[in-house]
């Protein structure tokens, strides 16, 4: 059987080492080829094994890296539906038990042993959540990510191990790259200098244009006022993002709903009513948009087009500002955006005003439903109301 394999797979299959670090840029491969290796390189050559693979969130993990292992499993004809238990997210493959958990599910991580861990985008993860993780396996763990933290337990308490084998790889080393996909990426240098240097270059970020902070917390307070919701539209490339916005002690809370492509506006509508949301709250949503709001609407959805102007982008950011953001930490997406949005460095390393037109879409959803909450966007004077 021909597999398709780049040099990830190559590092895998060579390291004796107990810890593999994969850090890399985007598209390089990192992980299909390991999930790729881990169905020949171990499951295939093993039995009686249990491997984990776990993600922040169960739900980001299905959208991904299970996703992906079930469908080369698939292709590949190793996967057996009725071997699958979709309940407790497990499957069997020649004998090895093969898990996919989130830590959000507490009583999984402080459940059975396992051989082996993958750990998928593991820069999500606390260092808590890797030292529970790491106790309960006796044999190899993988992890993965993009380097978008200047700062982060990673670096600290990871990398400097002995038994730690690190390495980087980017766009260059995934010779399957359509060439659409490489122009696309190497377009990344002219828009930020940060940007490139960790989805072009795989290399750690640099924090100092953020322009936000915040806090994660695991869920929202009880006492957690809605302030309302926002919208942006995707659909092919860019996806829809609904963002609930709530007060809570002079802070900010924002909770992630959706962001996904592909999503029509009767998709949207439908979403909304299986999240259980009250009609009556109002949604503020991209006003570049007035046939997708209005057959919203129409559907019962209390939605409004959020005023943009001129000034807009720049006043909704000084009103999010001027409050404490935290984040749920279930807001993936969300926290990706709030970790890379940044202002443009100019070609001498000073910081403009201007903000990077890119992870902006959850933030573009939040910025619709704080414009418009907090400001007065018909006058010439905006101020906290």
């Amino acid at each position: 059987m021909e597999v398709k394999t780049n040099v990830v797979f190559k590092h895998l299959e060579k390291s004796s080492k107990r810890i593999i670090v994969e850090q890399g840029g985007t598209r390089s491969g990192k992980t299909y080829n390991i999930l790729i290796w881990l169905l020949f390189g171990y499951i295939g050559q093993n039995t009686g094994k249990t491997i984990t693979i776990c993600r922040k969130t169960y739900p980001a993990l299905r959208a991904s890296a299970m996703r992906d292992f079930i469908n080369i499993a698939t292709e590949f004809g190793m996967y057996d539906e009725s071997s699958h238990n979709k309940t407790n997210a497990e499957l069997m493959i020649h004998g090895n038990l093969i898990e996919f958990i989130g830590m959000d599910q507490p009583q999984k991580i402080r459940g059975r042993k396992r051989d082996l861990l993958y750990c998928n985008e593991a820069n999500e993860l606390n260092l808590e959540d890797w030292r529970q993780l790491i106790l309960r396996t006796t044999d190899r763990i993988i992890v993965d990510y993009n380097p978008s933290d200047e700062f982060h337990w990673l670096y600290e308490n990871v990398l400097p191990r002995s038994d730690c084998d690190f390495f980087v790889t980017t766009y260059k080393d995934n010779p399957f790259l359509e060439q659409s996909v490489v122009d696309e990426i190497e377009r990344l240098k002219d828009i930020d200098e940060n940007y490139w240097r960790v989805y072009g270059l795989g290399e750690r970020g640099q924090s100092r244009s953020l322009i936000f902070s915040h806090d994660q917390i695991n869920e929202l307070p009880k006492e957690a006022r809605l302030k309302a919701y926002g919208l942006d539209f995707g659909y092919s490339n860019d996806p829809t993002a609904l963002v609930g916005i709530y007060e809570h002690q002079g802070r900010l809370i924002l909770d992630e709903l959706l962001y996904k492509t592909g999503m029509t506006n009767s998709d949207i509508a439908n979403y909304i009513a299986s999240l259980g949301l009250d009609r009556r709250d109002i949604i503020w949503a991209d006003s570049g948009e007035p046939k997708s709001i209005e057959e919203i609407h129409r559907m019962g959805w209390n939605i409004r087009p959020a005023t943009k102007g001129k000034d807009s982008i720049d006043v909704g950011i000084d009103i999010m500002r001027r409050f404490k953001l935290q984040i749920t930490s279930r807001s993936i997406n969300l926290i990706k955006e709030f970790r890379n949005y940044k202002y443009i460095e100019d070609k001498n390393g000073r910081v403009t005003n201007k903000p990077i037109d890119a992870f902006n879409h959850g933030i573009d959803a939040v910025r619709y439903a704080c414009f418009m909450s907090f400001s007065k966007p018909n006058v010439g004077k905006y101020s906290i109301r």
